[in-house]
């Protein structure tokens, strides 16, 4: 169960997680490449403090050292700990299921010859929960408070919280975020000299901040602490009905993004608000509504204002490294979907919050809408004109205004998931496009079967690492947000030839800019790109206008009239994929939906926070234990089967297996020959026996430096790359690979082949690990100029596929290929793995994800 990882200072619930990490993080380490410069700011600079405030007379002194201990308390030893992990975090065992397990435990005991008072494990369910419950660390209480409506009905609504301070308190303390902690606001360069903008720390808002807090001599030493906050709707189904909960998140905006995204403490629940909903007549009464958006502040407000003193005045917090530091607190990034914006910023409906632009005329941005001139505006008109003129709700006062140096309007947060993947690709350019298909087929009839063959084309698209499938393309009721990406990566190659070039290099340029914005890191160069992205969509995306789709035009989109925002955003906030609704949705499963699933559904909120509190217990205690050094992994091992090289070849489908082998060993033996394989005979190869034994392997794992993906702290990601003829017991898969072949740039240095079989064998005193290729060919010079995609078609070496070995080291990653489909209908059987052998040219797909796009466009 629980192990540590010592180099990362991290926490993994699980033994298969901790050796998925050790796995591709540490068993082949790449340093980064990019070297940057710093500039932190010259006030707040997060000089460690005692416990009483006091700076330290030596800034480089060690942290206090923590107490000694060495026991697993509350739990007796370690096998309890991980029972508890397994039955209560992992399998959410219910009360049953714990009861019949310990009895069969018990049982097992006294047929073994132990005495009847023997207990395994937990005497019972309860003390399994009276031992979670008596943890020390983390989990802070929960506490309520309550609102009433003075209507007709007199209704009580009830707030539940935990105390704010505690939980920063609690966040800042722990240890697993000791190397991705920043202190203190900085300015980052390249090698350039451009500006990069990437954590929350690095960007323009939080050096303003501390430009702003400094001003007061008392705060300077201190350290910035923003509080991010993600508001969030979720839904729990059952077949009877559904039950809707509003969780209110804390992040803390030292934590950097690479953390935030792959951390789940980094997100912790920090209260539920209300819901409330009034009978028929309540639902039509503006008193009602205006107590609704009323009550939503003010619990919002009461809910924060045990930090509100920190932001004025320092308060001491202990560091993941141990140091204290006197930290001043400020709301920082809030994440919301747009109807949640509506509500926080006092505005009307369909008006853009963070700007002036006027309901439907959202084709452009205007000017931004600020505190001040917000103020100004309730002190000058009346409600009449506010609603009409302005867009402004003159009876709501967002809960901003009662702390220091909080703007609404500035605060809301770039949303990926409901602006660009939910917004604009799902509900807007997918619905366009079958809009567009049923209004110029012949008859609906036909129009459907496009759409059919569209979705049999999506479903074409071969298999490749962490690609989510569509067997029956976009034809399924419930979307996720998963399920928006993953079309966003096929979708463009399936419509060439049933829509017109323009609307294809239309969402080629939505793509381009939703690929650019997920980046890890923007420099002013990538927010370059992105508005050149964003203008060259706005020109395109006029083909909707001219074919009838839409012809009133775009300018009742708030959605995507937030994407003229983002560059600006991003020099305020860093990367976008730090502070994303998709955070949240995420944090819902294990803080919502699962708890809900374990309760009895009668009061389940109560219950809800019970398990919470105590999946923060198990968590905090983890950390705990893995700095005391008291959690170890276990040594992953691996088989190994080897056959003889004809027998290999056979059993591949490669009679030339052998031949292969020997060019290989060539190309390795003797690297400064580089005359192609056609002019050197096979005798003129080092010749290995028949007989030598080769390990052939159905995957290899790449490793490689990719922030914008899934990834650790330090930005590495891994992809299973697999060769297998029997793939989940089905069909074959043989994943294609990208080849590093010279130093050129890009996909000029680059070639493009398909893995037939992973192979290790030893030569003398070395051992080689390589891979069996088939190629594939460049069509022309340039990208297509349609998709703005790279065409490939297979290399042909006679009448079979060209075929060769190289090193496993020269494989960069995996790459996707898509039928270049034209006008061809596929049949209705036809299957994804078919695809690599059927077409006779392929779209080299950048888009499949955020690092082919960064490497490929």
């Amino acid at each position: 169960m629980a192990r540590f990882c010592g180099i990362c200072q991290r926490s993994f619930p699980t033994q298969r997680g901790f050796q998925q990490h050790n796995s591709v993080y540490h068993r082949h380490p790449k340093p980064r490449t990019q070297h940057s410069t710093y500039r932190y700011h010259p006030h707040l600079t997060a000089r460690p403090c005692d416990p009483d405030g006091f700076f330290l007379a030596d800034p480089e002194a060690p942290p206090p050292a923590p107490l000694p201990v060495h026991d697993f308390q509350p739990f007796p030893d370690r096998p309890t700990f991980e029972a508890a992990e397994l039955l209560f975090e992992k399998m959410a065992a219910s009360k049953d299921d714990v009861k019949q397990l310990l009895r069969v435990l018990h049982s097992k005991n006294l047929l073994d010859g132990h005495n009847d008072d023997s207990t395994p494990l937990f005497g019972s369910h309860q003390q399994l929960l009276d031992a979670i419950d008596a943890i020390d660390a983390g989990g802070a209480e929960w506490h309520t408070f309550s609102v009433r409506y003075g209507g007709p009905q007199r209704q009580h609504f009830v707030v539940h919280t935990c105390n704010a301070l505690d939980v920063i308190t609690g966040m800042a303390a722990s240890p697993d975020f000791v190397q991705s902690w920043e202190t203190r606001p900085y300015q980052e360069f390249n090698e350039k000299g451009e500006r990069i903008f990437s954590n929350l720390m690095s960007a323009h808002w939080a050096w303003k901040q501390a430009d702003e807090i400094a001003k007061n001599p008392e705060t300077h030493g201190s350290m910035f602490t923003p509080i991010c906050v993600g508001l969030d709707k979720t839904t729990t189904t059952v077949a009877t009905g559904s039950q809707e909960f509003h969780p209110v998140y804390l992040m803390a905006g030292n934590v950097t993004n690479e953390m935030r995204r792959a951390h789940r403490d980094a997100i912790v629940p920090l209260a539920f608000l209300p819901i409330p909903k009034g009978g028929h007549e309540d639902e039509d009464d503006p008193e009602f509504r205006l107590f609704k958006k009323q009550i939503y502040h003010e619990a919002l407000r009461r809910i924060f204002e045990p930090l509100r003193p920190g932001m004025s005045k320092p308060h001491v917090l202990q560091c993941p490294d141990g140091h204290y530091r006197r930290a001043i607190f400020g709301i920082g990034p809030i994440i919301a979907d747009y109807p949640e914006q509506v509500y926080l910023s006092g505005i009307v409906q369909g008006w853009c919050a963070k700007c002036q632009a006027p309901k439907n005329e959202l084709d452009s941005a205007d000017d931004p809408r600020f505190r001040e001139h917000t103020h100004a505006l309730l002190d000058t008109f009346d409600p009449g004109t506010l609603w009409d003129v302005f867009g402004i709700v003159d009876d709501v006062k967002p809960f901003t205004s009662y702390f220091p140096r909080a703007d609404i309007h500035e605060l809301l947060a770039p949303d990926l998931l409901h602006q660009l993947v939910k917004g604009t690709f799902k509900d807007h350019l997918v619905t366009w496009v079958e809009q567009y298909i049923y209004l110029t087929a012949p008859n609906r009839r036909e129009a459907k079967r496009i759409l059919d063959d569209i979705d049999r084309r999506i479903a074409a698209a071969p298999a490749f690492p962490d690609l989510r499938r569509f067997p029956q393309g976009r034809n399924f009721k419930q979307w996720t947000g998963n399920d928006s990406k993953a079309l966003m990566k096929v979708y463009l190659p399936a419509l060439t030839g049933y829509v017109p070039d323009k609307m294809i290099k239309c969402l080629a340029a939505f793509l381009d800019f939703a690929f650019l914005a997920r980046r890890s890191s923007h420099t002013l160069q990538t927010l370059r790109e992105m508005d050149a992205a964003l203008a060259r969509f706005r020109r395109l995306r006029e083909v909707f206008v001219e074919t009838g789709v839409r012809p009133d035009g775009f300018g009742n989109l708030p959605r995507q009239h937030a994407l003229f925002h983002y560059t600006w955003l991003i020099k305020l906030y860093g990367s976008p994929n730090g502070v994303c609704t998709s955070l949240t949705e995420s944090k819902h499963i294990v803080a919502v939906k699962r708890p809900w699933r374990s309760s009895n559904r009668n009061n389940p909120l109560i219950q809800i926070l019970r398990t919470n509190t105590r999946l923060s217990k198990l968590a905090a205690l983890r950390v705990v234990l893995g700095r005391r050094g008291m959690l170890h992994g276990d040594v992953l091992s691996y088989t190994f089967h080897k056959e003889q090289i004809p027998l290999l070849g056979k059993k591949l489908g490669i009679p030339k297996l052998h031949a292969l082998i020997r060019r290989f060993l060539r190309d390795q033996l003797f690297p400064g020959f580089d005359e192609p394989d056609e002019v050197v005979p096979l005798n003129a190869c080092p010749w290995i026996l028949p007989s030598t034994r080769v390990a052939c392997h159905a995957s290899a794992t790449a490793t490689f430096f990719a922030p914008s993906e899934l990834c650790d702290r330090n930005g590495m990601h891994s992809e299973i790359i697999r060769c297998t003829p029997k793939w989940r017991k089905q069909q074959s898969r043989y994943d294609t690979v990208l080849v590093q072949l010279s130093e050129d740039p890009g996909l000029q240095g680059m070639g493009v082949g398909r893995v037939r079989a992973f192979l290790a064998f030893a030569y003398g005193i070395t051992l080689y690990e390589c891979a069996v290729l088939e190629w594939f060919e460049f069509v022309g010079d340039h990208p297509d100029p349609v998709t703005g995609m790279w065409i490939v078609r297979q290399e042909m070496d006679g009448h079979q596929q060209a075929m060769s070995i190289v090193s496993i080291d020269s494989i960069v990653r995996a790459c996707h290929l898509t039928g270049v489909y034209g006008t061809t209908h596929l049949p209705s059987d036809f299957h994804f793995t078919e695809t690599l052998d059927a077409f006779q040219f392929y779209y080299v797909n950048h888009y499949v994800d955020y690092h082919s796009f960064e490497i490929l466009k």
